[in-house]
């Protein structure tokens, strides 16, 4: 892991040296990942002998917690791309998977398209696959599209002619492609996580996968991302309550010391923060053991792979459950360390709570303790697919 940090350190540091004037300007961070392509980082779980680092998923996490400490907006716009790696790393060996291996490694980045608005019934897509003379063409619209705007690819959902859900990986260079940075949410205002529209886009046919055939432990995997940043907003916190009370030279006459640096009371509410950032650090680094045990038996018999698909979802539910809470109270008790003027808009330091808000917003956590409850009380199987939309109209649902 030193060597991994070692390599992308420098990087992280240069992304987190723009991340507030970028944060107060609203503009993406295209410079920050094109810096993370050049140094290779989406290629980082790639094996060494297609030109990545081969990270394990722990230290991929590991990884996403620090980067996300100094630009949370960044890790989670690689989302799509980190599971479509992991996808091509769970498919069996092909010229095909090697291709792709080499080009993560070079750089090529893909975002994710899945969710439609408006009224679509939920687990439907109206996105669809038209047949052509040279493999497909894609047309539809969706929204969240995270990552995309930054990426050379498209991972997105659709259906084919004869109604089979399909991933179709669709190249966003030429003008069939339109994206849009049009979300409107309060924090991660920055992930690109907008519109995109397919006219007729072309898709190869090689370039389709059954979504049935995805890798186990994929929801998992992409709600651990979401908690690994949770878990980076924790730790911008702490970094950001120590730095505003070592700095600051105010103090208050009803309080237990000259200056603030010294009051037991202010450096009991920094040391809490930080506890909270190392503890949310380690839950998500011990879920992740249990989507890498789900990667290490991907050849394993149905029985095996089913029991650490299971323990991998009940991991990241577990996860979310308690780092979402962690980041937001860190970020709201940092305040509380700091007087009025830390509430100026030229800090920013209301981001933390903002953008931590927003990401524990994804996949519900209100539903999580039911589910793992139910798991551990009756034996029951996890939900390993959700999806949003309006109920289906039947004459009861009327009624």
């Amino acid at each position: 892991m030193s060597a991994l940090l070692e390599k992308y350190g420098p990087v992280f540091a240069e992304i987190g040296a723009g991340a507030l004037r970028r944060e107060l300007d609203r503009e993406l961070p295209f410079a920050a990942i094109d810096a993370l392509k050049r140094a290779g980082f989406t290629g980082v779980r790639v094996p060494v002998e297609h030109g990545g680092d081969g990270a394990t998923l722990p230290e991929l996490f590991s990884l996403l917690i620090a980067l996300a400490a100094v630009d949370p907006h960044v890790p989670q716009a690689l989302r799509g791309h980190l599971a479509f790696v992991e996808d091509r790393l769970n498919a069996p060996d092909s010229a095909e998977r090697d291709d792709w291996l080499r080009r993560f490694a070079a750089g090529e980045l893909v975002g994710n398209a899945v969710t439609e608005i408006g009224n679509v019934v939920v687990g439907t897509t109206s996105t669809s696959l038209a047949a052509t003379a040279d493999g497909f063409a894609i047309t539809g619209r969706k929204y969240y599209t995270t990552g995309s705007i930054f990426a050379e690819w498209i991972d997105a959902t659709a259906v084919t002619p004869d109604g089979v859900e399909v991933a179709a990986l669709v190249s966003t260079t030429g003008d069939t492609v339109t994206i849009t940075d049009d979300w409107t949410g309060f924090g991660q205002r920055l992930t690109g996580s907008g519109t995109a529209v397919f006219d007729a886009a072309p898709v190869r046919a090689e370039h389709v996968y059954p979504f049935a055939d995805r890798f186990d432990y994929q929801t998992s995997l992409y709600q651990l991302v979401l908690v690994a940043v949770q878990a980076g907003i924790a730790r911008a916190a702490a970094t950001d309550a120590a730095d505003q009370v070592a700095t600051r030279a105010r103090t208050f006459s009803h309080g237990n010391a000259a200056h603030t640096r010294n009051d037991p009371q202010v450096l009991e509410i920094v040391g809490r923060i930080d506890a909270d950032a190392f503890a949310a650090e380690a839950i998500v680094l011990h879920a992740a053991t249990a989507l890498q045990t789900a990667y290490d038996v991907r050849r394993a018999s149905d029985e095996v792979r089913g029991a650490a698909k299971r323990a991998a979802e009940l991991a990241a539910s577990r996860a979310q459950l308690t780092v979402g809470p962690l980041a937001l109270d860190s970020a709201t008790r940092l305040f509380d360390a700091l007087g009025a003027s830390a509430t100026s808009t030229n800090l920013a330091l209301d981001r933390h709570w903002r953008n931590a808000r927003t990401v524990a917003s994804h996949n519900p956590v209100a539903f999580k303790a039911r589910i793992v409850g139910d798991a551990l009380v009756n034996d029951a199987e996890p939900p390993y697919e959700w999806a949003i939309g309006v109920p289906p109209t039947t004459p009861a649902a009327s009624a």
